[in-house]
């Protein structure tokens, strides 16, 4: 949990796992771990995409229903919320399943796996 919250090296805990604002460094400058070796894919983009979406879309219909403000600033407020949203947890998620692919060991079948 610490390393998803952090961004921290799901084997040493340094500090490491990040190299831009989402995107994973390719090895751990401490220990060496290979991050490229994780596949984190777009799952958590996906599904963040959605619950962030239905979120903000509820928020929005509150607030247009208790006050009534003009279009624009729903702009004002639901674009940067939304932006904002997705980059942090969109972080957590990604570093969340490095993470636990990680701890389980998780890794790509192949003809060694089958029956």
């Amino acid at each position: 949990m610490r390393a998803a919250l952090f961004g921290l090296c799901p084997k040493c805990g340094g500090k490491t796992l990040f190299a831009g604002l989402g995107q994973f460094a390719d090895t751990c400058s401490q220990c060496k771990l290979d991050y490229s070796s994780f596949n984190v894919g777009d799952g958590p983009a996906a599904l963040l995409t959605m619950v962030i979406g239905a979120l903000i879309i509820v928020f929005a219909l509150l607030l247009d229903s208790a006050v009534r403000p003009p279009f624009w600033v729903h702009v004002i407020i639901w674009v940067p919320v939304t932006a904002a949203l997705t980059v942090v947890t969109l972080r957590m998620a990604k570093a969340a399943l490095l993470a636990s692919e990680y701890r389980n060991r998780a890794h790509e079948a192949g003809k060694d796996d089958l029956l």
